[in-house]
């Protein structure tokens, strides 16, 4: 498993730099190193940094050190699910030797002997991590060790972890974990984890014997380039938070071509107006109906043609990018659709070339916009609950804002395509409740409280749950019933709740 690759080529003004076996570039290394231009920070590993610590650097390149020394490993155990080191600076790795790595300053690498990756474990390209499944069942195995030494949480972390799945998502949603771990079980030969896991869920369903539990909670019903370093850090606390909140299941009602293009409407029309192009709703309408644009508001007019020709697309809304790369492309695509008409002022499709700011908001230079979003990506990849990626996702573009303009309505379409390719119900951010979503994401950058935010857009999305149906009349008495179409000093949101008609028998 440990074996070092070949870089493609040699950069010395890259901050790390991995040794080769080719001798050509083995002696540019050493040449290099002699003249003090680099120096080394771990066997084999080097770094054209000289002022910072060796142990910054390596943690502020740790995935891409990992991925180039212990290639297709599965990130394991606790790490699986913190993606750093533990407060001891242990990291736990399986592969198929087991080994105690400590040649990187400030971590110790704990190598397992284990399984391979799995097809439900989360490829972080190069490197996998273990799936929720396999990380729960993985941290059923028995340490020797405590605190940050232990490969495993404490058992009271993951009951309660286990106990916030019953109460969001009730019997049912504990049940379908049970069976998913019972499957990765099969394939891990975790016969012995699966049954301790299963006394667990057992007891705090009240079917069995509650002396297995161990925390009060369980035991009373019976968790390459340049970035900016204060954004990951963001990223990470909202990770944190999104890997163990869980979202009650809110399927898309809008199934036919009419109310699916119906919603796109509205979320287009209104995804717009908070950023400032306004239209009476009955015009936007029109413009979107006929494709004509007004003659004295062109460009406003192709910002709501534009969004709606991304969000009403059903195969365009069904991609999600599978790695950094995608990210990119996907982001730049769906930019140069949106932003088309404005191709001269905010050079649509592309990453912004100066900084922009939103009054004392300075966002991610503009140097530093395509290595934020590398590194932000690993983490969006390792959550699995698609209200939790599309959470992230929105987050992540409006704080990084990687164009000139357009970022909220960006954001907002990234975040939808992940709940609508799971089949969940899209979000809608209604005039009323704009002051309320944006100063939930001033809060978490500036106090670093994301929970806030995570609630904003839970509710958001169980207002959006409510908006249904191919009748735009019909749509448009409810948005003015919950006041959607006030301005924040004018009303509050008021969701009222709808349902689904009853189907007959004897209409079908």
């Amino acid at each position: 498993m440990e074996k070092f690759q070949m870089p493609n080529r040699l950069d010395f003004n890259q901050e790390i730099i991995f040794s080769s076996s080719d001798s050509g570039i083995s002696k540019k290394i050493a040449k290099a190193e002699k003249e003090g231009k680099i120096r080394k920070i771990a066997p084999r590993i080097y770094t054209s940094n000289l002022r910072d610590s060796v142990e910054y650097i390596i943690k502020r390149h740790f995935f891409d050190i990992l991925k180039w020394r212990f290639p297709e490993a599965v990130i394991s155990h606790r790490s699986a699910s913190e993606l750093r080191p533990t407060e001891t600076g242990n990291f736990f790795l399986t592969g198929n030797y087991t080994k105690k790595i400590t040649d990187l300053k400030g971590v110790t690498l704990n190598v397992m002997e284990g399984k391979p990756a799995l097809e439900s474990d989360v490829n972080l390209g190069g490197i996998y991590a273990s799936s929720e499944w396999r990380w729960i069942l993985e941290n059923m195995q028995t340490s020797k060790k405590k605190g940050g030494e232990s490969k495993t949480f404490p058992i009271d972390l993951i009951e309660d972890k286990l106990e916030k799945i019953i109460i969001r998502e009730g019997e049912a949603g504990i049940n379908k974990l049970r069976d998913k771990a019972r499957e990765i079980a099969l394939q891990l030969d975790f016969t012995d984890e699966f049954s301790k896991l299963n006394a667990i869920i057992s007891a705090l369903l009240n079917t069995h014997n509650a002396d297995v539990l161990s925390s009060d909670a369980a035991r009373a019903r019976a968790i390459g380039m340049p970035f900016d370093a204060k954004r990951i850090e963001l990223f990470e606390i909202l990770y944190d938070n999104l890997k163990a909140y869980y979202f009650p299941e809110r399927p898309d009602k809008n199934i036919s071509e009419d109310s699916f293009r119906l919603f796109s409407f509205f979320e287009a029309y209104f995804s717009n107006y908070i950023e400032g192009t306004k239209f009476i709703v009955e015009d936007a309408k029109k413009i979107v109906d006929t494709g004509i644009a007004i003659p004295k508001r062109m460009k406003d007019s192709h910002d709501i043609l534009g969004t709606f020709q991304i969000v009403s697309n059903s195969y365009e809304m069904n991609i999600t990018p599978t790695n950094a790369e995608d990210l990119i492309s996907i982001l730049k695509r769906r930019h140069y659709t949106m932003m088309l008409a404005r191709t001269e002022d905010v050079n649509a499709g592309e990453f912004k070339s100066q900084n922009n700011r939103a009054g004392n908001t300075e966002f991610v230079d503009f140097t530093l916009v395509e290595g934020t979003l590398r590194q932000g990506f690993k983490y969006y990849a390792a959550l699995t609950d698609p209200m939790a990626k599309a959470i992230f996702m929105m987050f992540m573009i409006s704080e990084v804002h990687p164009f000139t303009d357009g970022n909220g309505r960006i954001s907002r379409i990234m975040g939808n395509t992940e709940l609508f390719k799971s089949g969940l119900s899209r979000i809608i951010v209604p005039t009323v409740y704009r002051e309320d979503y944006i100063m939930s994401l001033k809060k978490f950058t500036n106090r670093k409280e994301p929970d806030t935010f995570i609630r904003v857009m839970d509710k958001l999305q169980y207002f959006s749950n409510n908006i249904f149906g191919d009748n735009f009349d019909e749509l448009n008495n409810y948005f003015e019933a919950t006041n959607a179409y006030k301005e924040p000093s004018e009303g509050k949101l008021n969701i009222i709740d709808r349902s689904l008609p009853d189907i007959k028998l004897d209409e079908i």
